[in-house]
């Protein structure tokens, strides 16, 4: 709901992971949430991966996952503008 009827995000729900990779953090029914995301062209915001938050750190294969998405979206934008 926050996302359709904001414009922008409060900064208690963004954290930044690393090299322009950040995380929305949802708490929804009691669960938490954490979805990935990059800005692109700082306009355009790409939503990755997401998976529900059992542990107090956020685990390495999540972010490791959301780097490779990350670097394959970068790749095929990069094929489609030649």
């Amino acid at each position: 709901m926050l996302l359709k009827t904001q414009d922008r995000v409060p900064v208690k729900f963004v954290s930044l992971i690393r090299d322009g990779l950040y995380e929305l953090k949802i708490k929804y029914n009691g669960n938490i949430y954490r979805v990935f995301f990059i800005f692109d062209e700082e306009n355009i915001v790409v939503l990755f991966n997401g998976f529900q938050k059992k542990t107090q750190k956020t685990p390495t294969n999540e972010i490791d996952k959301a780097f490779n998405i990350k670097n394959e979206y970068y790749a095929d934008k990069q094929s489609q503008n030649r």
